[in-house]
């Protein structure tokens, strides 16, 4: 017999205290989230290696608080799509995409990422990661230097610094307020009850 799913709490809309907040308190979290980016990284192909070289000891992009190689989706602040993004893996990005905690940016790392590079003309090509999930900053190359990479996380940082979570989540008249889906809409489908065995048709032999 299987127990009844247990109550999800509500969700909370992000960044509604954030308007609240006073402005140094703002200056501190923004700091606070710009220097603690942990990656989640989607190396799909030659431009995984140069984001490898960016997170090793001649570049070492730890030192602006960027921390490589996150244990899962659910504990990453940012998604580096490096490599080429074929139709068959774009569900699987987008999927890990919307499995990571808000606030949440991507980093479209190289020519295959940002518009599909020399393949854009292929049967099983995405034309650009962009199409599946939001960008937040696009690094250029074939492959891209890790230099590259590292100014393309000094870009993100300055956006991060000066933006406001109400802003970016809250409503505004171009984006009304999304209903969230409730706990039980949430929990529908995912365990279901066996189905009850319907008691056997007598065969010739009982009779």
């Amino acid at each position: 017999m299987l127990s009844e799913p247990v109550p999800l709490p509500e969700p909370k809309r992000l960044g509604t205290l954030a308007r609240l907040a006073p402005e140094p308190m703002k200056v501190i979290l923004n700091w606070g989230r710009r220097y603690s980016l942990w990656v989640f990284n989607f190396g799909l192909a030659c431009c995984a290696i140069e984001f490898i070289a960016a997170s090793m000891a001649r570049h070492d992009f730890i030192r602006l608080g960027v921390i490589p190689f996150a244990p899962g989706p659910r504990q990453a602040d940012l998604m580096v799509v490096s490599g080429t993004v074929t139709d068959k893996m774009a569900p699987a990005v987008k999927r890990l995409y919307e499995q990571m905690p808000e606030p949440k940016y991507v980093i479209s790392f190289g020519a295959c990422s940002n518009c599909g590079g020399p393949y854009w003309d292929s049967y099983s090509v995405t034309k650009g990661v962009d199409q599946i999930i939001p960008v937040d900053v696009y690094v250029p190359g074939c492959p891209p230097r890790p230099e590259a990479l590292l100014q393309g996380i000094l870009k993100l940082q300055e956006k991060i610094a000066r933006e406001s979570l109400h802003e970016r989540y809250g409503p505004t008249p171009s984006r009304p307020a999304v209903s969230h889906p409730s706990p039980a809409a949430l929990q529908s489908g995912l365990v279901r009850p066996p189905a009850a065995e319907s008691p056997a048709a007598p065969s010739g032999e009982d009779r």
